[in-house]
């Protein structure tokens, strides 16, 4: 029976996956604003993210909490989480200054870059002080409660979650699993974000994606991989606005 259960996480996870995918597809296409709520698009993406893994608990016998919506042992978690954001944070903002000061400079490179971005970009030299104002707070709630959040309980509770049962780790690093259910999960994070902008570079996010699935695995829970991930979007919103026009 166990193999049996096994083998059908897998199905449920590949079934499910395929279904949201291609409704995430189409909710991107939607530009209809509600007034200050913003994009519809965006927010039924959430709710679908919210409602799919429940929905596939209640068929399968399981809870949600089965899927990492739990808080774990808190004080790891939050190490995990300094740890985290102590490495990421210079070294992406190293990484964004220097590929737009090399790309932005280079006739050869300013096709790889966001349209319009160098004709916005300020240099390193001639940075903006950000401020932290009601617009920035509104932008990291909504960040938390309707991307961040939602897309920890699908990518890494539910799918990641499921994968393992089917494919368990080859290895572990501080509890957390490394194997094809990690590939798996991160590579569909990456796929997902495609549709939304028609860039193929969001298929960068399968890296962060590989994190936050370990740190899922890790802690069981989705607590550290979702302020991670708030953290991540909140630095490129910071990046963005400090260094253009």
């Amino acid at each position: 029976m166990a193999g049996i259960h096994e083998r059908n996480a897998g199905r449920d996870a590949a079934l499910t996956f395929v279904v949201v995918a291609v409704a995430v597809a189409a909710l991107v296409q939607i530009k209809f604003e509600l007034g200050p709520f913003g994009p519809v698009g965006p927010a039924l993406v959430a709710l679908l993210m919210l409602y799919a893994p429940m929905r596939v608990a209640t068929w399968r016998g399981e809870d949600i909490e089965d899927y990492g919506f739990v808080l774990g042992p808190l004080r790891r978690e939050l190490v995990m989480v300094a740890i985290a954001v102590a490495v990421i944070v210079p070294v992406f903002a190293v990484v964004y200054f220097g590929f737009y000061d090399v790309a932005c400079s280079s006739s050869a490179l300013a096709h790889v870059v966001p349209a319009g971005m160098c004709s916005r970009y300020l240099g390193t030299g001639a940075l903006k002080p950000f401020p932290l104002d009601g617009e920035f707070f509104q932008f990291v709630v909504v960040q938390l409660v309707v991307v961040a959040m939602t897309e920890e309980l699908f990518f890494r509770g539910f799918l990641l979650g499921l994968l393992e049962k089917r494919f368990p780790p080859a290895r572990r690093v501080l509890g957390g699993g490394i194997g094809l259910a990690l590939v798996i999960s991160a590579a569909a994070f990456a796929v997902v974000h495609v549709p939304r902008t028609g860039d193929p570079r969001q298929l960068m996010t399968f890296f962060p994606g590989l994190l936050f699935g370990w740190m899922r695995s890790s802690t069981k829970s989705i607590v550290p991989s979702t302020l991670t991930h708030l953290t991540c979007n909140v630095l490129i919103y910071v990046l963005d606005h400090m260094a253009q026009r």
